[in-house]
């Protein structure tokens, strides 16, 4: 794969001010001197006006065009990048020239991928391109820049070089059992282990910040019926995203929005009232309503503050979540109900004249910081992925520890450790990869 010659449209599709047309591979300069008019000295790293001919010599566009020499380019092979104008149909036209001069089309992620496989970047790096992209709050971009930058790599190696010597100190001593060298004492070798395992159990921690700062933490709002769920929705996004009614049931599905409030992503979801219904349809709903409320990573709950506490329909929910719970005293504009001064931590709010809503950001913000799964202060987010191989570290880690204390053989040792080191590897690509490379690239967009 890494012989042919690839090409790929690296800027969105649509009209724009300029497009980006890449080449990457051992042919590149061979296949430009056909589709362009290269000046007679090509200087590497350096811009120039150049004009895009078809099989004819009839022009097609002109623009800059750079030339990336291996190994210095972001594909570590020769690297052409064509930058014209952003139209539909002219970029997509020098896209079918250089493939007719030769060239084949990039599959998604395959520019990152031959990034990876010439060791221009670990697989963790590879993965944040992709989070680099997608990012869609402050602390996400953060995340990604981070983990770009090879934080995440920097770690798994880190915990390979505290494991490596270990492992050969036994090794040396199954080979050659009649040498006077023995494995380090038993304290010793678990104080490695447990450094090691301290490591990875830190950072299988910061899996479900991954998650969130990629998808952001699902809020889910939820009250009674024509409490002002709605309202609120759309009083957070700034648009009316979602029809608000007076007649109760008017919300009988739930309505999905991602905003960020200062740096945190989140899915806002809006759903259908609670409350005992005979409308088949509306029942589904509050079936759904339900289903979010039971994975929820932050439940904001509305109720109409002018009426008494007693009238009230009020959410039970489990251990789980309840520390993550915002209690909403909506319609304050109509005034509240002395009942509801027992809430001490609940925020007084109304939709329609966007009083409180601030407040509400700002509680937002502390319960997910402090409560929540952002809790902990660190710069790393592992994905998935990562969480699944990290495991398997500290799962193989303990059992070497067990085998440890029993006295068992080595050999048995030894064997838990290097599967530890595998689970490591398969983290930033060092080991056999390729049963994960397809589906991790096939993520990205086709010209990255």
């Amino acid at each position: 794969m890494l012989h042919d010659t690839i090409a790929a449209i690296s800027t969105a599709l649509g009209e724009a001010a300029i497009s980006v047309v890449r080449v990457s591979g051992p042919q590149s300069l061979q296949i430009a001197s056909q589709a362009f008019k290269l000046p007679l000295k090509l200087t590497a790293r350096q811009a120039h006006l150049v004009q895009v001919v078809d099989e004819s010599g009839n022009p097609l566009d002109h623009g800059l065009l750079l030339h990336f020499k291996s190994p210095a380019s972001y594909t570590g092979e020769d690297v052409i990048e064509f930058h014209g104008h952003g139209g539909v149909l002219v970029t997509q036209r020098v896209l079918d020239r250089l493939l007719a001069c030769g060239a084949r089309a990039a599959e998604p992620g395959e520019f990152t991928q031959r990034a990876f496989l010439n060791g221009k970047m670990d697989l963790t790096q590879a993965e944040a391109v992709m989070d680099l992209i997608q990012a869609q709050s402050t602390l996400a971009l953060r995340a990604a820049n981070e983990q770009l930058g090879g934080a995440i790599g920097r770690e798994a190696t880190a915990m390979q070089q505290e494991i490596i010597p270990v492992l050969a100190h036994i090794e040396a001593f199954i080979d050659f059992p009649d040498e006077d060298i023995s494995p380090e004492t038993g304290a010793a070798l678990m104080q490695r282990l447990d450094a090691v395992l301290e490591r990875a159990q830190k950072l299988i921690a910061t899996s479900e910040q991954g998650r969130i700062l990629r998808h952001g933490a699902r809020t889910v709002i939820s009250g009674a019926p024509n409490v002002g769920k709605s309202s609120l929705l759309n009083v957070l996004l700034g648009f009316e995203r979602a029809i608000v009614s007076p007649t109760a049931g008017t919300t009988r599905d739930t309505i999905e929005e991602i905003i960020q409030v200062h740096g945190i992503p989140l899915r806002l979801v809006d759903t259908a009232g609670l409350r005992e219904s005979t409308d088949d349809i509306e029942r589904v709903g509050i079936q759904r309503t339900e289903r979010e409320l039971d994975r929820a990573d932050l439940v904001i709950e509305v109720v109409d503050a002018s009426q008494p506490t007693a009238t009230a329909h009020r959410l039970t929910l489990p251990d789980s979540i309840a520390n993550r719970r915002i209690l909403i005293l909506n319609k304050a504009d109509l005034g509240i109900h002395p009942s509801w001064s027992a809430e001490a931590k609940a925020i007084p709010l109304s939709c329609l004249t966007g009083s409180g809503i601030e407040t509400l950001r700002n509680a937002i913000r502390d319960v997910i910081a402090t409560a929540g799964p952002l809790a902990a202060d660190h710069p790393i987010a592992i994905n998935a992925r990562h969480k699944a191989a990290f495991e398997r570290a500290a799962e193989r880690l303990l059992a070497a520890k067990t085998a440890l204390e029993r006295s068992e053989a080595p050999e048995f040792i030894a064997l838990e450790i290097r599967e530890a080191l595998q689970a490591i590897g398969d983290v930033i690509g060092q080991v056999d990869v390729e049963r994960i490379l397809d589906v991790i690239f096939s993520t990205f967009c086709i010209g990255k």
